[in-house]
């Protein structure tokens, strides 16, 4: 029986060919928030799907390397493509993944593989423009009424959303960083809530920044961050921690800005005044949880299907950190336990609906982004009260690890229940099979 054209060692055309399309789907994948490791592992099963074996992935943030050494003693072949663009697309994401399945499965020629990876790329967006800057909004919004705000204060955090998003956008098109982008949204929206002070507005108006740099916090980033170094790949989850520094920096800078000019100014901000989220489970409270999850699925291109999945998540993370907060359980750990639960949930619907559990379990830990810590942190810093500014900061930043590492030891929970997600590979000892995991996180160093 002849061996099938997938099975056969590739002419240097085609060769090159399959590098540039593992090339291109890990580009997109990166680009969509995934982990290093699971860029990695969907290269390298499609350059093993098109006779290209034993290739190495290079994933970094800005660049990916592939390499291939023949076994025939030919010349080896590198090739790299930077990654300009990190824009999270969970249509397109899911797209891809379903496309490495089945080019995984030899059931694709190359030539298919190529055209199938150039419609997904310019598929047309599975909600329009207008409806994703709604959808940014409605996170201020919802994540306003969650912390005690009502009907004006949301409003205010919507429309302090949406000024702050297009000056974003303005700054964008005129070629500046998108570090001081973030910092001048920030500034808008920590300005709307000073000003509602100052006119003495009956409201809760610090909401409206909370709401706003709930807006604003890297979710995404967090979670990769902490799935790359539980993975080893201590180079990239550096790079991302250093990212998600400039972010936060970028956010601090623009609240603190706003806030030092207030208190210089006479508005009567206090540290009693900070808004904090009525931790129960009420019907106003669920349905703040269940907004900003749904809003942050629309505004991550999360397609129609996935949304009713994706909000009985957030309410099932709301639910369980309330809980565990009234049986005292510290914060930081309440938050690390409903976000493991949350990916326990995650991981079973990824397995169930064969799409990424971060298709679940991003927008569902949006309830949760310290966004009060973070606004009480530079509150306590700019009043005067600066070990109480920096405990408050460091409570943030530890909140927000342990949101990433809650949600990759749910899937973690699910990988090793399931063996799902494993690269199985057969070796024959004494007569016998026996199959292991080739995963780089899973070896056993003892620390060493």
């Amino acid at each position: 029986m002849s061996a099938s054209p997938l099975d056969r060692t590739p002419p240097k055309h085609d060769l090159y060919r399959a590098m540039a399309l593992a090339l291109r789907v890990g580009e997109l994948l990166l680009g969509s928030g995934e982990s290093t490791e699971t860029v990695s592992g969907a290269m390298r099963r499609i350059t093993n799907a098109y006779g290209v074996p034993h290739c190495e992935a290079d994933v970094n943030l800005s660049a990916i390397t592939l390499s291939h050494v023949p076994s025939d003693g030919s010349v080896p072949v590198t090739a790299e493509r930077r990654v300009r663009r990190r824009l999270p697309d969970y249509d397109r994401l899911i797209a891809v993944h379903e496309m490495i399945r089945e080019t995984a499965g030899g059931s694709m020629p190359l030539e298919e593989a190529e055209s199938r990876l150039r419609k997904v790329t310019r598929r047309v967006r599975v909600y329009p423009d207008w409806f994703l800057v709604t959808a940014l909004a409605l996170i201020a919004a919802s994540a306003s009424i969650l912390v005690g705000g009502g009907a004006l204060v949301a409003t205010a955090a919507f429309a302090a959303t949406v000024l702050g998003d297009r000056a974003s956008a303005w700054l964008a098109r005129r070629g500046v960083a998108e570090f001081f982008q973030l910092t001048v949204a920030a500034m808008l929206g920590s300005l709307v809530a000073v000003l509602m002070l100052a006119i003495g507005a009956p409201v809760r108006a610090e909401a409206v920044v909370v709401g706003a740099v709930v807006a604003l916090l890297p979710g995404r980033p967090m979670v990769a961050c902490v799935q790359d170094g539980i993975a080893g790949e201590y180079v990239t989850a550096t790079g991302r921690l250093f990212e998600i520094f400039f972010i936060l920096t970028a956010i601090v800078s623009g609240i603190g800005i706003t806030l030092y000019a207030a208190v210089r100014l006479g508005v009567p901000l206090t540290v009693e005044n900070v808004p904090s989220a009525p931790l129960l489970i009420r019907p106003e409270q669920l349905l703040g949880a269940v907004g900003v999850t749904l809003s942050f699925a629309v505004a991550l291109l999360v397609p129609p299907r996935h949304l009713f999945a994706a909000a009985l998540g957030g309410a099932m993370v709301w639910v369980v950190f309330v809980q565990l907060h009234v049986w005292q359980v510290p914060v930081v750990l309440a938050t690390a336990v409903a976000a493991a639960v949350v990916g326990l949930f995650g991981g079973a619907y990824a397995l169930r609906a064969r799409v990424p559990s971060m298709v679940i379990t991003i927008p569902a830990i949006g309830s949760l982004l310290p966004g009060t810590a973070l606004y009480r942190g530079m509150l306590e810093v700019n009043l005067g009260h600066g070990g109480a500014g920096q405990e408050s900061l460091l409570q943030a930043l530890s909140t927000a690890l342990a949101l990433g590492a809650g949600v990759i030891l749910g899937g973690e929970v699910v990988r090793a229940v399931t063996g799902s997600d494993l690269t199985r590979r057969v070796r024959r000892r004494g007569g016998r099979t026996r199959a292991f995991i080739s995963r780089p996180a899973a070896r056993r160093t003892r620390g060493y």
